[in-house]
């Protein structure tokens, strides 16, 4: 059986010491492969941001908040693991500067100067040896299996889940899985825990078994 780093959840970046930018990842389908790895008898490492519900014990579990703790973390853990499974939402922007204080409202137009984050998965991927893998996650609007297989190909991933912003906060989702070659592999829709299972079995005979 395979050690599995699992990324989930958002991750926030704080604006000043009580506002903060994120999205709204809910952790749900996180937690599902996490469920469904343990099912299968993998050991589980999670990564998670800040969510409302908890992570099976049998896994175990490192909190995160900003998209740079969550790199950390998974820069500490990927190399003791055989795969990946990046299905955290990590908040792609930062402000340049964090007020110490609670920003006060003023009447006037407050600008923002934004930044952007570490690409987690693309860095963690530049770390990859040949008998690991990775599976990433694209949450597209528009055009996915052609920015998600820009992504597959950036972020050095083996393969890339597929879906949209409606699976936020939901209990379901529906799903797409791409090989490098941009192959439709599989596309299903069930709860995520259905989904979940789901992607374990192709996660299963496309990459652990070949890995291990």
């Amino acid at each position: 059986m395979a050690r599995i780093l699992i990324t989930s959840g958002p991750t926030r970046q704080y604006l000043d010491p009580v506002r903060y930018l994120s999205n709204g990842s809910s952790g749900r389908m996180g937690r599902a492969l996490v469920q469904a790895a343990l099912d299968q008898g993998h050991e589980v490492i999670v990564v998670s941001g800040p969510v409302e519900l908890e992570y099976p014990p049998a896994a175990q579990l490192i909190r995160v908040v900003s998209t740079e703790e969550l790199l950390e973390a998974c820069r500490g853990c990927f190399p003791r693991c055989e795969g990946m499974i990046a299905a955290a939402a990590p908040c792609d922007y930062r402000p340049l500067a964090v007020a110490p204080q609670k920003m006060a409202k003023t009447g006037q137009p407050l600008q923002l100067q934004l930044i952007e984050t570490p690409d987690v998965v693309a860095a963690v991927g530049r770390t990859k040896r040949a008998d690991q893998w990775i599976v990433g996650f694209a949450l597209e609007t528009a055009d996915p299996r052609i920015r998600g297989l820009v992504k597959l190909e950036k972020k050095s991933c083996d393969l890339m889940v597929l879906n949209g912003p409606e699976a936020m906060h939901s209990l379901r989702n529906e799903v797409e899985v791409i090989d490098r070659s941009g192959q439709l592999l599989a596309a299903f829709a069930g709860s995520k825990q259905e989904v979940a299972d789901r992607l374990l079995q192709i996660f299963q005979q496309r990459l652990i078994a070949r890995f291990s």
